[in-house]
């Protein structure tokens, strides 16, 4: 498959601190963004190796399942840290924009229109987010057969840590129901069933659709491009940053997750632990 994946990335040290975008510490931000571009060459790209110890050869793997990515990055005028990425520059393609930061999600969505008719998959993530599933876009794929381009399986963002009351959390539980109502009807076909591997999997209608990221076939993004609605910079969903993320396609589509008791079977990683930790404090521990 050829996959065009761009990722919206923005930095500045005198922010605040309300987002980590914002932090004065640019090192968390280095390490989430090169580990986001990173994981998905080695997980998604062509040059996987098998280390052959009787032949002390590196022969080629997973070539079944490997895809030609091109992931292109957005940025803002000077706000971001690419030249300090330990990255090669090659596996990138930098777009320039002078947007206002928590709008860049929009200039990503123009460069996923404006590349209609080139790829399978039309992807869009935040700088902090970390696919290590092999076999993800298998599992989009496995749904949209079985439910249909009207439907979206959007993935269980979570967060790991090593110490503390939960080694693991998904971090995007429901919303109250008036925040998305007037964008969808979740009584709608509220849940999917299916069975993958003999096993049972439920998928359902979600509150809160938001993941920091969405990944459309050809067929899908071609119908939202189309869409009066398409590229408007609505920021109606709780702030520009959220709606760049989650309310087109909320717009467009009917927004599945997997349940609980299957949420891990498509996630994604959060970088740090920022949520997690409200875990005992904040947040009520059950």
């Amino acid at each position: 498959m050829r996959i065009l994946l761009t990722i919206a990335h923005y930095f500045n040290p005198e922010g605040g601190g309300k987002h980590g975008s914002l932090g004065k510490n640019p090192q968390p931000r280095i390490l989430a963004l090169s580990q986001c571009i990173a994981h998905l060459w080695s997980v998604f790209g062509r040059s996987q190796s098998s280390i052959d110890i009787a032949q002390c050869a590196a022969l080629p793997v997973n070539q079944a399942q490997a895809n030609d990515l091109d992931i292109v990055i957005c940025t803002t005028g000077d706000r971001h840290l690419l030249a300090q990425l330990p990255l090669d520059r090659n596996i990138y393609r930098h777009h320039a924009t002078h947007a206002e930061p928590m709008f860049l999600g929009f200039e990503c969505q123009a460069v996923l229109r404006d590349s209609l008719g080139h790829y399978d998959y039309y992807c869009y993530l935040e700088d902090d987010l970390i696919l290590r599933d092999p076999w993800f876009f298998i599992k989009l794929k496995w749904f949209t057969q079985h439910a249909g381009d009207a439907c979206l399986l959007q993935p269980n963002r979570y967060e790991i840590a090593m110490q503390g009351q939960r080694y693991k959390a998904y971090i995007d539980g429901d919303l109250a129901p008036k925040v998305t109502a007037r964008f969808q009807n979740v009584k709608e076909a509220p849940e999917l069933k299916g069975k993958i591997m003999e096993e049972s999997v439920m998928f359902k209608r979600t509150l809160n659709p938001h993941s920091g990221c969405y990944f459309l076939n050809a067929r899908q993004m071609a119908y939202w491009a189309q869409q009066p609605y398409f590229l408007d910079r609505d920021p109606s969903f709780i702030g520009p940053l959220e709606s760049a993320a989650t309310l087109g396609i909320m717009r467009t589509f009917k927004i599945y997750k997997p349940a609980r008791d299957h949420a891990g079977f498509l996630e994604i990683q959060h970088f740090g632990s920022a949520f997690l930790q409200l875990i005992g404090n904040t947040v009520r521990l059950d």
